[in-house]
């Protein structure tokens, strides 16, 4: 059994953005399930949103938790990301699993990870063609924009490339 993380991940990320000085604006708006509908709300570009797999990688020895972020634009190779872990699959995690590792429910999992168990992945390509991301933060009715550099410098993802090629 995974102990759980601590709750009221949207305060906790809101103070690490103030903690580390980064540049960003939070957008209050309503839930909705859909990256193309969010998008639309936020006014950014589909691409830019960070999209949150929490993905069980196995097999060689291997039994790791991990937070996969790429572009809302694109589809994970999960076997790509499992070759990168070590591990010979990966699936996506139980509906109990994602919530005792990021709090929150499917769709408001910010690009953070919190708690120890769960290693932190982004694909490269959400960084290249944009200077902000967008994320939900915790909250199905919260968002995010934050400074790409500011991500890759508070939250020193490995980054892998894990998108579904053409």
């Amino acid at each position: 059994m995974i102990p759980p993380v601590s709750s009221n991940i949207h305060q906790q990320l809101l103070a690490l953005l103030d903690e580390q000085h980064a540049r960003y604006r939070v957008m209050t708006h309503e839930a909705v399930g859909k990256c193309e509908a969010v998008s639309a709300i936020r006014g950014t570009a589909l691409g830019q949103g960070a999209k949150a797999l929490v993905c069980k990688v196995k097999g060689n020895g291997v039994n790791q938790h991990v937070l996969a972020i790429l572009p809302a634009d694109q589809q994970a190779n999960l076997a790509q990301l499992a070759q990168h872990i070590g591990g010979l699959k990966a699936s996506l995690a139980s509906p109990a699993e994602v919530d005792a590792l990021t709090g929150c429910v499917f769709g408001a999992i910010p690009p953070f990870s919190f708690h120890s168990a769960l290693r932190l992945v982004a694909d490269p390509l959400l960084f290249d063609r944009f200077a902000e991301i967008a994320f939900n933060a915790g909250s199905l009715e919260t968002s995010v924009i934050l400074n790409t550099e500011d991500y890759l410098r508070i939250a020193q993802p490995e980054l892998v490339a894990f998108h579904r090629q053409a």
